[in-house]
C-alpha cells in the first residue's frame, strides 16, 4: 500500500465497501422515488382534485417539488458534510426519506401531497450525498470507475422503479406502496448507519474546514474546470431531460398502431437507460486511462452526432437503436464530470463544490422538460434533437477549448518553473 493511500484526503481503507453500500443504497431510494411516476395522476384523482387540467397540474407540481427543492438545498449539503462528515448527510438523508416517503401514504389532500414532496426534496439527496462521498474518498486513480459503478445503480434505480410502480398499485394499492417504499428507504437507512466507514476527521481539520468554508472559492487553484464541468452537468441534464416529453408524441407519428404508442416509447426510454447502465464503469475506467476531461469531450461529440439522425428516423426501431447508442455514449460523462472536479479541489471544500455542481444538474433537469415541450409545440419534433445536437456540439467545443487553453497554461508554468 502506498503511503499517500492512507492519507485522510487521499482515500478511506473501505473506500470499496462503502461504494457498495452507497450502490446498494442509491438503487433502492432510487427505485422508492420513482415508482410513484405510473400512478401519480391516479393519487391525485383519489386525493380530490377533479378534471383533466387539474389533474396533470397537480401531478406537475408534485413531481417537480422534489427536484425543485433538492436543487436549492444540495450545496447546503455539501458544505455540511465537508464540516460534519459525509456519511452522517447520508444518515440524515435516508432516515428523512423513509419517514416522508411513509408519509406520503397517508396524506388526505393535494396540497399535502405537494408539501411532503419538497420535504422529500429538503431532506432526501441520498444519490447526490452518495456521489460526494464515492469521489471524495476514492483513490483518484480510480475515481473514474468507481463513480461510473456508482452512476449505473442510480440509473438502474430510475429505471426499475417506475417498471415497480406499474406493478405494485394493482396487487398492494398506491398507499400500501408508499410504505412499502419507505420501508425499502429505512432498510439503505441501516446499511449505511452500521456499514459505512469514514476516515476519523481530527480536530485540527474540523476547524480548518470552517475557515475554507468560508472562502472556499479562494481554495481553489484553477477555478476554469470547477466552472465547466457544472455548466456541463447542466448541458447534459438539460439535453437529455428536453426529449422526454415529446417522446410519446413522437413515437406516435412512427407507430402505425397506436395501441403501441405507450409501449415503443417506454422501451425507448429505457434504451438510452440500458445504454448507460451497460457503459458507466467501462468509460469511468477507460477515463481514468486517457483523462476524465478527454472523455468528457468525446462523449458530448458523439451525442451530438448521434441525434441527428434521431429527428429523421422513419421506424420506432431505428429510434430504439439509436438511442441505446446515445445512453452508451453518455454513459461515463457524469462520473467523469465529478472526477474531474475531485482532482481540480482541495478536499477540505469539495462537498461545497459538488453539491453546486449537484444543484446545476438539477436546474437542467426542470429547464430541458420546458423547453422541448416548448420548442417542439412550436417548431416540431425535429427541431428539438437538432437543437439539442447543437447544444451538445457546443459543449464539446467549449470544454476543448477549455482543456486546451489550461493544458498550454499548465505547460508554460512548468517550463517557467
Amino acid at each position: 500500500m502506498r503511503q499517500d493511500d492512507t492519507g485522510q484526503g487521499d482515500y478511506n481503507v473501505h473506500w470499496r465497501r462503502n461504494l457498495a453500500v452507497c450502490f446498494a443504497g442509491s438503487f433502492s431510494t432510487l427505485i422508492a422515488m420513482t415508482l410513484l411516476l405510473p400512478f401519480l395522476p391516479l393519487y391525485v384523482e383519489q386525493l380530490g382534485a377533479q378534471g383533466h387540467a387539474a389533474i396533470v397540474q397537480w401531478s406537475g407540481i408534485a413531481y417537480g417539488a422534489t427536484f425543485f427543492a433538492a436543487a436549492l438545498v444540495a450545496p447546503l449539503w455539501g458544505r455540511l458534510g465537508d464540516r460534519y462528515g459525509r456519511k452522517l448527510m447520508l444518515v440524515r438523508a435516508s432516515f428523512g426519506m423513509a419517514i416522508c416517503m411513509s408519509l406520503t401514504g397517508m396524506v388526505q389532500s393535494v396540497w399535502q401531497l405537494v408539501l411532503l414532496r419538497l420535504l422529500i426534496g429538503f431532506a432526501g439527496g441520498y444519490s447526490s450525498g452518495s456521489t460526494i462521498l464515492v469521489a471524495m474518498q476514492t483513490p483518484k486513480h480510480r475515481s473514474g470507475w468507481a463513480l461510473g459503478v456508482l452512476s449505473a445503480g442510480i440509473t438502474a434505480g430510475s429505471l426499475v422503479g417506475p417498471l415497480l410502480g406499474g406493478a405494485l398499485p394493482p396487487l398492494i394499492g398506491i398507499r400500501a406502496t408508499f410504505l412499502l417504499s419507505g420501508a425499502v428507504i429505512f432498510l439503505a437507512f441501516l446499511a449505511t448507519t452500521f456499514l459505512i466507514k469514514e476516515n476519523p476527521r481530527p480536530q485540527a481539520a474540523k476547524v480548518a474546514t470552517v475557515k475554507k468554508a468560508q472562502s472556499g472559492w479562494s481554495q481553489i487553484p484553477d477555478k476554469r474546470p470547477v466552472v465547466a464541468m457544472p455548466a456541463t452537468g447542466m448541458l447534459l441534464a438539460f439535453a437529455t431531460m428536453s426529449i422526454e416529453p415529446i417522446i410519446t408524441v413522437y413515437v406516435q407519428q412512427l407507430v402505425e398502431n397506436q395501441n403501441r404508442v405507450t409501449m415503443i416509447a417506454g422501451v425507448v426510454m429505457a434504451a438510452a437507460a440500458l445504454g448507460t447502465i451497460l457503459s458507466s464503469s467501462r468509460l469511468g475506467r477507460l477515463a481514468d486511462r486517457v483523462g476524465h476531461w478527454n472523455v468528457v469531450v468525446g462523449a458530448l461529440a458523439v451525442s451530438a452526432l448521434l441525434l441527428i439522425p434521431q429527428a429523421f428516423v422513419t421506424d420506432s426501431w431505428q429510434l430504439i437503436g439509436l438511442r441505446f447508442l446515445m445512453g452508451l455514449a453518455l454513459g461515463g460523462l457524469l462520473p467523469c464530470i465529478t472526477s474531474v472536479i475531485r482532482h481540480n479541489i482541495p478536499d477540505g471544500i469539495g462537498g461545497n463544490v459538488l453539491g453546486l455542481s449537484i444543484s446545476a444538474q438539477y436546474v437542467g433537469q426542470v429547464a430541458g422538460p420546458l423547453a422541448g415541450g416548448f420548442v417542439g409545440g412550436h417548431f416540431g419534433m425535429r427541431a428539438v434533437f437538432l437543437g439539442t445536437s447543437a447544444l451538445m456540439a457546443l459543449g464539446a467545443v467549449y470544454n476543448w477549448l477549455v482543456q486546451s487553453r489550461r493544458a498550454r497554461h499548465m505547460l508554460l508554468v512548468a517550463r517557467e518553473s
